[in-house]
């Protein structure tokens, strides 16, 4: 993947969203490695914190009488309640101790502002704030995005979604990636989208065969 037209996104591999992190996604830590190595083979690497303000609107603690995984209406969008996680400068927040981030590029942090939340890597939840990933990506002439990280039906998905509206080719790195999966049967869902709508679900090891 050493290609001048390709970037591999690295989504969300934080502690928060590892096994005991407040948000932990069920064996998050376990893509680790992979992408360590999918990384050192990639001609460029960007990488995605969550950086989310003590009162952000998406933390269940900040409506009361609500609970995590309650769904409420925020500022005439769907919202998501999760436990407090990746609160900006705690240890929450930083990424994986055993994630080499050597190979990255640039880190782009989403979800500052208390007010929305972020989950692409592209734009914030209101679907018109950008985070600046595009055009950066069309200044490097990027036409293939590869994604992977936490979560699968969460972050990842709505970044390749995005990248895929955009007019990016789009394949996410699936042995790399893992789920949060609430409500149940999000993944499956998340992952049946994406493939109907011509995201490549590919393994490391086709990735590293492209090479």
């Amino acid at each position: 993947m050493k290609q001048r037209n390709t970037v591999l996104l690295v989504i969300d591999v934080q502690r928060d969203f590892c096994p005991g992190g407040s948000l932990a996604v069920s064996d998050g830590d376990q893509v680790v490695p992979v992408v360590n190595l999918i990384a050192s083979k990639s001609r460029r690497v960007i990488a995605t914190q969550d950086w989310h303000p003590h009162d952000h609107m998406s933390f269940a603690s900040n409506h009361p009488g609500k609970h995590i995984h309650d769904v409420v209406e925020v500022n005439g969008m769907k919202q998501v309640l999760w436990p407090v996680h990746c609160v900006q400068g705690t240890d929450g927040a930083d990424f994986h101790p055993a994630l080499n981030t050597d190979h990255f590029s640039l880190i782009l942090r989403k979800g500052m502002d208390s007010r929305i939340d972020s989950y692409s890597a592209f734009h914030e939840n209101d679907k018109k704030t950008n985070t600046g990933l595009e055009g950066y990506l069309r200044g490097l002439h990027v036409d293939h995005v590869y994604l992977c990280g936490l979560a699968t039906d969460y972050c990842v998905f709505f970044s390749a979604m995005d990248a895929l509206r955009l007019g990016f080719r789009v394949s996410v790195v699936i042995d790399a990636c893992r789920g949060v999966d609430v409500p149940q049967g999000n993944i499956e869902k998340s992952l049946k989208k994406m493939k109907e709508n011509a995201v490549a679900i590919i393994n490391s090891s086709e990735l590293l065969c492209q090479i």
